[in-house]
């Protein structure tokens, strides 16, 4: 029989053949891509900092491996819908565009009346740090260390990008990209793993399936963030090392993807 053990926060398999298998909300992955989705390289370049920022961004405590917050954030609006742990993640307040109260976050269930973090592009490394250390955001050494808070403020200063060619923020449509670029792209590197339909890896539920193109349709901002800086603890290439066209362009072929 399979037994379960906890690996900081990530749950893990050990079966019978002696294999480990990781697993991080609907993903799994093998010991061996431990390094590969936790660990910081020898000589870390940029566009790696910018994707690994990305991910603290999304989701810190499992892209970093560390314990998840049980409270809700002491700053976050009493007004707003959310509560406990999500409050402490940077796009729950900034969103997937970065606009906070300005884009996509404008209404709805994650409104906040929070501002974006547009007018930290391109500030010092070292003031974003100080910032995201103060009383507003309270991010400690435990949760973040000072090697792990240098990728995050790399992505805030200088990883940040312009969704708006892309996607129209008010309606949520996806309306730019070279679907051709991203066609290649995708056939050739993200099929891997979603299949050449997209429809490999199913998110969904009893209510049904959530497949990319489902994702790239509903939430076309955070699919944008992820393909430049993928998904948080679990084994899944970026495009972070490209121009933003190839990203584009495969949130723009994904969209045509079957979403049941």
């Amino acid at each position: 029989m399979n037994s379960m053990h906890v690996f900081g926060i990530a749950t893990f398999l050990t079966v019978s053949a002696g294999t480990v298998v990781f697993s991080a909300d609907d993903y799994e992955h093998s010991e061996g891509a431990q390094d590969f989705i936790h660990e910081q390289p020898t000589r870390a370049t940029e566009a790696w900092m910018r994707a690994s920022g990305g991910r603290i961004y999304d989701n810190w405590w499992i892209a970093l491996d560390k314990d998840e917050p049980e409270a809700t954030h002491p700053s976050y609006p009493e007004a707003s819908a959310k509560s406990g742990s999500t409050t402490w993640r940077c796009k729950s307040c900034h969103g997937w565009d970065y606009q906070g109260d300005a884009g996509v976050y404008a209404g709805g269930s994650n409104f906040t009346g929070i501002t974006g973090i547009g007018a930290a592009i391109d500030m010092p490394l070292a003031d974003i740090a100080s910032l995201l250390r103060n009383d507003t955001h309270q991010y400690t050494e435990e949760m973040i260390n000072d090697q792990e808070m240098l990728r995050i403020a790399t992505f805030v200063s200088r990883g940040q990008v312009d969704m708006t060619p892309y996607i129209d923020l008010e309606t949520r449509d996806v309306i730019g990209g070279d679907m051709n670029l991203g066609r290649s792209v995708f056939q050739t590197v993200c099929a891997a793993c979603h299949g050449f339909d997209g429809t490999s890896l199913d998110w969904g539920d009893s209510d049904g399936p959530a497949y990319v193109g489902t994702e790239a349709v509903a939430a076309p901002d955070e699919v944008l963030h992820k393909i430049l800086s993928a998904h948080p603890g679990v084994e899944m290439v970026n495009l972070r090392a490209f121009p933003i066209e190839y990203a584009a362009g495969v949130l723009a072929f994904a969209a045509t993807l079957p979403t049941e």
